[in-house]
C-alpha cells in the first residue's frame, strides 16, 4: 500500500517502511521471520530494518516487546501504518515450565500492542494459530473463525488468550485482526511450517527429510495425526497482500492454511520417493492413538477452513510435493 509503514515482529523484529532501499539489510533468523522479511524486500517497496531482542548480530537494533515504554517509544518514532505481530513463545516444554513468562509474551504483548493500535492509529494483524482448537473433531470443512476454541496445552491457551485481547481492544476501537496459520504448531522447538532453513532442525517438516536420509537409524513416525504442513513462503506472501487491502474489509478473524492433509509417516514417504529411497524399513509408522501427556497436548486434526479468507483473497499455496521436488532438486537440505 503506498505511503505505509509496517511492523512486523517475529523470533527478531522488523520494521518495513514504504521507502526506496538504501542498502541490502540480510533476513532474521527463524523460518517464518526470515521468510516474511524476503517477502517484504521483494515488493521492492519496503525499506527493513530489524530489531533483535537476544542476537549478537550488530546489524539488528535492540528491543524488546516485553518493555512496554521501549515498545511505545519505538512505535512513535516509526508511525507505523499496519504492525503484523508473529513474535510469541512456541516451545511447549518452556511455556510449561514458564508459564508466567509465556503469559506475558504471548497475551501481555499482543494486547498492549492492540491497546497501541487504538492510541495510535494502526492496523495489527495477530499472528496466531490451529492449536487454539482441540481438534477432536473438526466441522465439515474445518474450524470456522467463529468455531468456539478448546486449546489443550499452555501455548494453545495463552494464543487463545493473545486473540481475546487483541479482539476486546478492536470492540473498543482498535483496527485489529487475528490471523491464524497452522505453522505456529510445534514439537519441541520446531515448527510445522515448512520452506528454506538454515537447518532442517529448524522445522518438524523439514527435519524429516534428516530422518528419511539417515538408513542408519531406526525411528518409530506418527502415522496418526493429520497435519495440514503450510509453506512459511506463502504465509509470507498472503501478509504482503493482506496489507494492500482497505482495512474495513478485514473481519475479525482469518485463516490461512494449506488444505493438503498428512501425517508424519506419509510426509515421509513422499520424501523418500522424491529422493529415490527404494525402502523405507528404518521408519516404522505409529498408527494408534497417544497416550500419556501427548494425548493432551497434541491435537488430532485442528483443520483450518479458509472460505472466508478465500472471499477476500487467494491463498495462493504451493503443493507440498511440488515444492520440495524444485527444493531438492535445486540443492536444498
Amino acid at each position: 500500500m503506498s505511503g505505509s509503514k509496517i511492523v512486523i515482529t517475529g523470533r527478531h523484529v522488523f520494521f518495513a517502511s514504504e521507502k526506496p532501499h538504501t542498502e541490502e539489510q540480510p533476513g532474521a533468523s527463524g523460518v517464518l521471520g526470515t521468510a516474511v522479511h524476503k517477502a517484504f524486500e521483494k515488493a521492492l517497496r519496503y525499506e527493513v530494518v530489524g530489531l533483535k531482542n537476544k542476537s549478537t548480530a550488530s546489524h539488528l537494533v535492540q528491543l524488546d516487546l516485553t518493555d512496554r515504554e521501549a515498545t511505545k517509544q519505538k512505535l512513535e518514532e516509526i508511525k507505523p501504518t499496519w504492525v503484523i505481530h508473529c513474535a510469541a513463545e512456541r516451545r511447549p516444554d518452556v511455556a510449561e515450565k514458564d508459564q508466567v513468562g509465556t503469559q506475558l509474551l504471548n497475551v501481555g504483548v499482543p494486547g498492549y500492542l492492540a491497546e497501541l493500535a487504538r492510541a495510535m492509529n494502526f492496523t495489527l494483524v495477530y499472528i496466531s494459530t490451529d492449536y487454539v482448537f482441540d481438534g477432536r473433531s473438526p466441522p465439515p470443512g474445518g474450524y470456522i473463525p467463529e468455531s468456539p476454541t478448546n486449546p489443550l496445552q499452555i501455548y494453545g491457551q495463552t494464543k487463545r488468550d493473545g486473540e481475546n485481547a487483541v479482539l476486546q481492544a478492536r470492540q473498543q476501537g482498535a483496527r485489529a485482526v487475528v490471523l491464524r496459520v497452522p505453522v505456529l504448531q510445534v514439537t519441541s522447538r520446531r515448527t510445522t511450517s515448512y520452506g528454506p532453513a538454515p537447518n532442517n532442525a529448524d522445522s518438524a517438516v523439514n527435519i524429516l527429510v534428516d530422518v528419511v536420509r539417515d538408513q542408519s537409524k531406526e525411528s518409530n513416525m506418527d502415522d496418526y495425526a493429520i497435519r495440514y504442513p503450510t509453506n512459511v513462503l506463502d504465509i509470507a506472501s498472503f501478509l504482503v497482500r493482506l496489507t494492500d487491502l482497505s482495512v474495513d474489509a478485514l473481519p475479525p478473524i482469518l485463516h490461512y492454511s494449506a488444505n493438503e492433509s498428512f501425517t508424519k509417516y506419509q510426509m515421509c514417504k513422499i520424501f523418500a520417493d522424491i529422493i529415490g529411497l527404494n525402502g523405507m524399513n528404518h521408519i516404522k509408522p505409529v498408527s494408534t492413538p497417544p497416550t500419556g501427556a501427548g494425548a493432551t497436548s497434541r491435537p488430532y486434526n485442528c483443520h483450518l477452513s479458509t472460505t472466508e479468507t478465500e472471499k477476500l483473497l487467494p491463498l495462493e499455496c504451493t503443493g507440498f510435493r511440488t515444492w520440495w521436488e524444485e527444493y531438492l532438486r535445486d540443492g536444498g537440505k
